[in-house]
């Protein structure tokens, strides 16, 4: 069970990242909360990487005589020029090596992390129609959620969680009464007595 226990956090880390381990985009449905979690690791680990999204790469140019400006030939690159070009291909790989290869293979045509990072959000955040199939799988999922057998607390709780917030950024709203008595239905008969006592609440809020 312990092996077990590891193999769900070592998944959902995977997932949602940490401090020192990218986030990873899986599937289309994980979209939502992989944008929130990718922000937020960048954001932390260089913010000039998300600079360089939002930005977009820079052009290498110099100014003629006249006053026109052109692309500068590569091989009067400056160091500086150099740094730059580094800074653009480093925010490139960060997001191209979170994707999953299935994901990834559909988006190797753009080179720049501003250009990959709109496509991402353009392909997945989908039309009405996917919209609504989404929120569906979702209500399904929250409807059928048991507890794994073997599963840990803190796993079951972790994935519990994972689920509503999902939800939650797919708008779907639903009372957090109705969110607690699903969680109190989902855990070991052992914890019956102390649901019981938690239902008994006048605010299941």
């Amino acid at each position: 069970m312990e092996s077990q226990n590891m193999t769900v956090h070592q998944e959902l880390d995977s997932i949602m990242g940490t401090s020192t381990r990218i986030p990873h985009l899986l599937s289309a449905e994980g979209f939502p909360e992989w944008k929130y979690q990718m922000e937020k690791y960048i954001k932390m680990k260089d913010f000039k990487i998300w600079h360089n999204i939002l930005k977009g790469p820079v052009r290498i140019t110099i100014t003629l005589e006249k006053g026109s400006i052109v692309d500068k030939d590569f091989a009067n690159y400056t160091d500086e020029d150099f740094e730059k070009i580094k800074e653009q291909e480093k925010a490139l790989a960060t997001l191209t090596m979170d994707l999953s290869p299935e994901i990834a293979q559909g988006f190797r045509e753009y080179d720049s992390a501003k250009a990959l990072w709109e496509a991402l959000i353009d392909v997945h955040k989908g039309n009405e129609d996917m919209k609504q199939s989404r929120q569906d799988m979702l209500r399904k999922k929250f409807d059928m959620f048991y507890l794994i057998l073997g599963e840990s607390l803190e796993a079951q709780l972790q994935r519990f969680i994972t689920l509503t917030t999902e939800m939650s950024y797919a708008s779907i709203s639903m009372p957090r009464s109705k969110i607690n008595k699903k969680l109190l239905n989902s855990l070991l008969k052992s914890w019956d007595m102390n649901v019981s006592i938690i239902k008994k609440t006048k605010d299941l809020n």
